[in-house]
């Protein structure tokens, strides 16, 4: 099972969240994200793709997103390893469409 970390906006976000989306946003994490992370390949329904439009420092990990409802998306990106040999995330932002504007963070 892959490690994660959130930074303080995710925790914000997730604590703005309706009770019935996050559930269901920890529904999708575990049912799918994970298995799916552990494959090494995520399955279509859940739409993972770079973010566009933003900068990195040189070298950086590319911040990804992916689709947990018909409006409810996260950006996250790959850390370094805290265990070895396990998946490390870093979740970024979680909630709706609006967590793009003015761009992700």
């Amino acid at each position: 099972m892959p490690t994660f970390e959130t930074t303080a906006h995710f925790k914000r976000d997730f604590k703005a969240l309706k009770p019935e989306e996050r559930k269901r946003f920890e529904d999708v994490i575990r049912k799918k994200f994970v298995p799916d992370v552990e494959l090494g390949q995520f399955r279509p329904g859940l739409r993972v793709k770079p973010v566009q439009g933003i900068s990195l420092p040189q070298g950086a990990r590319p911040v990804m997103e992916m689709t947990w409802a018909p409006d409810g998306r996260a950006t996250w990106q790959y850390g370094d390893e805290v265990r070895p040999g396990v998946t490390h995330i870093l979740w970024r932002r979680v909630g709706g469409h609006d967590i793009f504007v003015p761009g992700p963070a």
